[in-house]
């Protein structure tokens, strides 16, 4: 048995029931899907199905790398991108007073280890007996002070409040959400030490600005 058709130029037959096709130039049988003629060596056009599944196939390949693609871009870039969100949040935290320009450059030079320790909890104690002829020392140790006197006063109320949210849950049963209300409350402490780095910061590079919030008060002059 034996047919003929003729798809994008090549002739196709059935000789013993196996599929072939001839060759456009010479006419040699070729078995189907043959790109060449083993005959002339004339390259065979690709049968229309087989060319629009090939194309399916190529444009399938290259969206799904455009997306495997823009998923790392945007994987690489999420955490430079955080990073970034965190540096704007803190430079407009510390977007306060700055008096610099009132004090002494050499000053400045001379007593920024002081500065420094007087965001160091009990450390504040160094500049405040040690340096108390530097207004730049004074400055900051005013503002270290106050952060240490803060710290400890919100230490012990917080302590009493969760002793007291403690025992009074515990009372009707919910040990959990006082657990929870603990731990939330815990959190504020994160606060004093993003103040402190702050007030690092600033001694460093040989700034005198108000910490956010405490940095208004006044305690040495």
């Amino acid at each position: 048995m034996k047919s003929a058709d003729a798809v994008c130029g090549a002739e196709i037959t059935f000789t013993g029931g196996i599929l072939m096709s001839k060759c456009i130039k010479c006419g040699a049988e070729l078995e189907d899907g043959a790109k060449f003629c083993p005959e002339c060596g004339e390259k065979q056009e690709q049968p229309a199905a087989e060319s629009a599944q090939a194309q399916k196939t190529e444009n399938t390949q290259t969206n799904d790398q455009a997306q495997n693609q823009n998923q790392n871009a945007n994987i690489g870039a999420a955490p430079g991108a955080n990073a970034s969100d965190i540096g704007d949040k803190l430079k407009k935290l510390n977007d306060t007073a700055d008096t610099t320009d009132e004090f002494d450059k050499a000053d400045i030079e001379s007593n920024k280890v002081m500065a420094v320790l007087a965001y160091l909890s009990w450390l504040v104690l160094i500049p405040l007996i040690g340096a108390q002829k530097s207004k730049y020392a004074k400055f900051h140790t005013n503002q270290g002070l106050i952060l240490a006197i803060t710290e400890i006063a919100w230490g012990v109320v917080s302590a009493v409040v969760k002793t007291i949210i403690r025992t009074v849950f515990s009372l009707i049963g919910l040990g959990f959400l006082a657990t929870i209300i603990n731990s939330l409350l815990g959190l504020v402490s994160l606060a004093f030490l993003v103040l402190s780095i702050i007030g690092i910061v600033n001694a460093v590079n040989g700034k005198a600005k108000q910490l956010p919030v405490i940095g208004k008060f006044t305690l040495i002059k």
